[in-house]
């Protein structure tokens, strides 16, 4: 890389580029030096390079604000362009919906504001041309309330720009900046301040009482009003123009031209409930909240980090997260090297587990935070692994009360950050889960890490690792092998289905294919054991044969795939089919999910079917006490819309590619035409057209571009079948998912007289415990310890937050059907109202 480019993205950092000093100043005048005399040679390449740092290091805003005051000074034309540039990008920005981009570069307008670059009028404008347009957006009469998501986040831009200007605009332009305040105080008074219960970390167990609540709008208000009144003072802010303030006085201002706000959609005509909330969700989904704040350590150790720093802080936190997501170690060393004066380990920490736990989904992949938490305890081995440590005890601590989805997620991680270093927990703090019942949720949880930690090692590694806790060796998955039923034993005589099971074992091994395979079940098992015994031996033979590893599985999926499918063709066999899949792997819990997996991508058994068998009765007993049914079924229903999805950008990309061999094809038609209305000699005569060669190659290309059209357009036909098969196959399986929800529900629910909150639901779970405490455990004999939830009630609560997690994560995919789910399943008159809360908190959308 380029010294003058090293300069720049190093500026403000420790290291070679600037020698021993750590000193904003002196990395400034060192920069500005190189960066002027570059200008003068390649200032082309000088200026997109300098807004590349300043929007994806916006943590260094301040020091390239800085930068740029002093290169006005000397050469304003420069600086003219890089000011119309910003304008350019910030008008693209909002065309597009670009949240980072609109929030980042309004922040960069308002540092250049500090550096005299910008003049503070024209500042205001934007803030207020944004503030008008959300104004105008919750306006009932003239603009859309469904898309307050949308003019939440332009006015919280606004606000999230101040601390790095605010000083300077109420010097300049006192009077202005406090109309755009009293502008968003009104702002505030006429929007809705709406229910966000589905999207909490913690179930309050009511969907109504976060209205009394401040939303993070409000609350950032709070902040913004209570640093100016201190004088717009903040110390995570740097502000190295004070340095330089009598010689960027000297500069000359730059005006923005006025911007314009995107439109949103025109609200519902015909005042379509349904269609008013896929708007709602629709803007949330283009304009989410980038934070939910998670509180889970004691506010004293936050070492008086006041509400507005901390607010920086996480600013800072989450543009690094988000810019420097491909090289994770660069995102590690910038999060623990802030331009901060105090120490905020344990924001950093809250931070993290915020954006992972995160509804309805985080930026990005579990995986990604997990080797950035692995990366900063190696970076702060001193402080952060007791600080991560701490906030998992925390949250062990409140896990009854996370939410289900978010719970998943901290197994997941923190099975996964245990694999990378050596499985090493202080267990003993945890053996006290065995005491619990085997429902209560500290104890499901210990379950299930352990579960998922055999997974990522062997068992062996996962007992020796609980060694301080031995006792909790019972919560492990058992270690014994498939459960093939057809071994044969030493000194027995083989039965019948034995036989029949080596036998079909030889013809595998003997290689013969998939339709001689048919004829003999149909010719020699089915017609003398009928089909139960036939799909038993069939089943058990061919996963035994698939067990050793996932490559042995995935061969006999695809070489005898076709003997499942002619067994079972339909929904009740299938369902029949993964009943005996469940009992070879009754052992293992990863190669049942793993099985039934491939068994749908392969179209073996439908989504319906996995459904269908996740609510049997099998499974229903295990849904408070065992991740497994959630698991398979999340992945069903995640296939399902990772189908769609393909499907529609196959069909985004076919309808580009179809545009363009339209236009081939339309060029090609007229350069034929235009050759075959010239007049050219041929032998000495005129004739009508070019010379034949040519006329040839032109009618070849008009025959390729329009073959080559009609082909994309018949694609795009095929697509768009599959997409609307797809989609009338997702109705169907949303309303058999509800519906079975529904169904189980309604036999365990308390009588709704009794029970209208979650809340209720844990009181009276509590009440029966008191009354129970000292029943003795069927298992094992010993009086149970009291548990602040009964069994039933756990039930109910496991399955109710399962409802809530499956119809938020697909709600893109729910709310296109919503008519139909309201009239066939949400409104009949025995739909019990915890049902129906479960659904309207995750959809943020009152059901009738």
């Amino acid at each position: 890389m380029s010294n003058w480019k090293t300069l720049l993205l190093r500026i403000g950092e420790k290291g070679p580029e600037y020698g021993t000093s750590s000193d904003y100043k002196d990395h400034i005048e060192t920069c500005f030096g190189v960066i002027r005399r570059e200008i003068e040679r390649s200032g082309d390449q000088v200026l997109p390079f300098l807004l590349q740092c300043a929007e994806q290091l916006p943590h260094k805003i301040p020091l390239y604000g800085t930068l740029i005051g002093l290169l006005n000074l000397e050469n304003e034309d420069f600086v003219r362009k890089l000011v119309e540039s910003v304008h350019a990008d910030f008008q693209v920005a909002l065309d597009s919906g670009n949240c980072n981009s609109i929030r980042i570069l309004l922040r960069f307008m308002t540092s250049l504001l500090c550096s005299k670059v910008i003049q503070p009028a024209s500042l205001i404008v934007v803030f207020e041309t944004l503030l008008s347009s959300a104004a105008t957006t919750v306006d009932e009469e003239k603009g859309n309330p469904s898309w307050q998501p949308q003019a939440d986040f332009y006015v919280i831009c606004i606000l999230s720009s101040l601390p790095w200007g605010g000083s300077e605009l109420a010097e300049q332009v006192p009077d202005e900046i406090e109309r755009v305040l009293v502008g968003i105080q009104a702002y505030l008074s006429i929007r809705k301040n709406s229910s966000t219960s589905g999207l909490n970390f913690f179930d309050n167990g009511e969907f109504e009482s976060s209205l009394a609540e401040k939303d993070f709008v409000e609350d950032l208000l709070d902040r913004i009003q209570s640093l100016a009144s201190n004088g717009w003072k903040l110390d995570s802010v740097p502000r190295p123009h004070l340095s330089f303030e009598a010689q960027l006085v000297a500069g000359k201002f730059h005006e923005l031209r006025p911007i314009k706000c995107m439109e949103q959609p025109s609200p519902p005509s015909d005042h379509s409930r349904a269609y008013s909330g896929k708007q709602k969700h629709d803007a949330s989904t283009r304009y989410p909240q980038r934070i939910r704040r998670l509180n889970i350590f004691p506010a004293n150790k936050m070492e008086d980090v006041q509400p507005i720093d901390r607010f920086v802080v996480e600013e800072y936190l989450l543009d690094v997260l988000f810019y420097l997501n491909g090289c994770r170690k660069e995102c590690a060393s910038y999060m623990a090297n802030l331009p901060v004066p105090f120490r905020y380990e344990y924001l950093m920490a809250e931070t993290l587990f915020s954006q992972i736990l995160l509804l309805p989904q985080p930026p990005f992949k579990t995986l990604y935070y997990t080797l950035v938490i692995m990366d900063l305890c190696k970076a702060l081995p001193g402080a952060f692994p007791a600080v991560v440590a701490g906030a998992v005890r925390a949250l062990f601590e409140k896990i009854s009360d996370l939410d289900m989805e978010s719970r998943t997620r901290l197994i997941l991680w923190f099975s996964h950050h245990l694999s990378n270093f050596q499985f090493i927990w202080p267990w003993e703090e945890w053996a006290y889960v065995l005491d619990l019942p085997k429902w209560a949720p500290k104890r499901v949880f210990v379950q299930e890490i352990l579960q998922r930690e055999v997974r990522l090692s062997y068992w062996d590694k996962i007992k020796q690792s609980i060694e301080n806790a031995s006792a909790l060796e019972e919560l492990l998955p058992p270690k014994a092998g498939p459960n093939f039923m057809y071994s044969l034993e030493e000194g027995k005589e083989k039965t019948e289905e034995q036989q029949l099971s080596a036998e079909l074992s030889r013809k595998v091994k003997e290689k013969q294919t998939a339709r001689d395979m048919i004829v003999w079940i149909e010719e020699t098992i089915y017609p003398v054991h009928g089909f139960e015994v036939t799909l038993t031996i069939v089943v058990q033979t061919l996963l035994d044969i698939g067990s050793k590893s996932f490559t042995h599985l995935v061969t006999v999926l695809e070489r005898y795939g076709q003997v499942f499918s002619k067994l079972c063709p339909d929904n009740d066999k299938q369902v029949m089919l993964l009943s005996q899949v469940s009992t070879y792997w009754k052992n293992n819990v990863q190669m049942t999910a793993v099985a039934i997996d491939r068994m749908m991508g392969y179209r073996l058994v439908s989504n319906q079917a996995i459904v269908r068998w996740v609510f049997s009765p099998e499974n229903i007993d295990q849904f408070h006490v065992s991740d497994q049914p959630w698991e398979i079924l999340g992945n069903a229903l995640n296939k399902t819309y990772n189908r769609i999805s393909d499907l529609r950008k196959d069909i985004s990309n076919i309808t580009k590619n179809v545009l363009v061999a339209e236009k081939a094809s339309a060029n090609a038609r007229v350069e034929l035409e235009a050759a075959e209305s010239k007049l050219s000699l041929v032998e000495g005569e005129p004739v009508l057209g070019e010379n034949p060669a040519k006329m040839k190659r032109l009618k070849s290309t008009v025959e390729k571009t329009g073959e080559a059209e009609l082909s994309l357009r018949e694609s795009l036909e095929a697509k768009e079948a599959l997409l609307n098969r797809a989609l009338s196959e997702t109705e169907v399986l949303l309303l058999l998912l509800f519906q079975s929800f529904l169904g189980v529900l309604k036999e365990r629910l308390p009588d709704p007289t009794k029970v209208r909150s979650v809340q209720d639901l844990k009181s009276i779970g509590v009440e029966d415990d008191k009354s129970s405490a000292m029943d003795v455990d069927s298992e094992n004999g010993n009086p149970k310890k009291s548990c602040e939830v009964g069994e039933r009630e756990q039930w109910c609560l496991s399955t109710l937050g399962y409802l809530t997690a499956f119809t938020r994560q697909y709600a893109s995919e729910i709310w296109p059907h919503m008519e139909k789910l309201e009239s066939e399943v949400f409104s009949g008159e025995d739909v019990h109202p915890l049902f129906l809360q479960a659904i309207s908190s995750a959809l943020q959308f009152p059901l009738q």
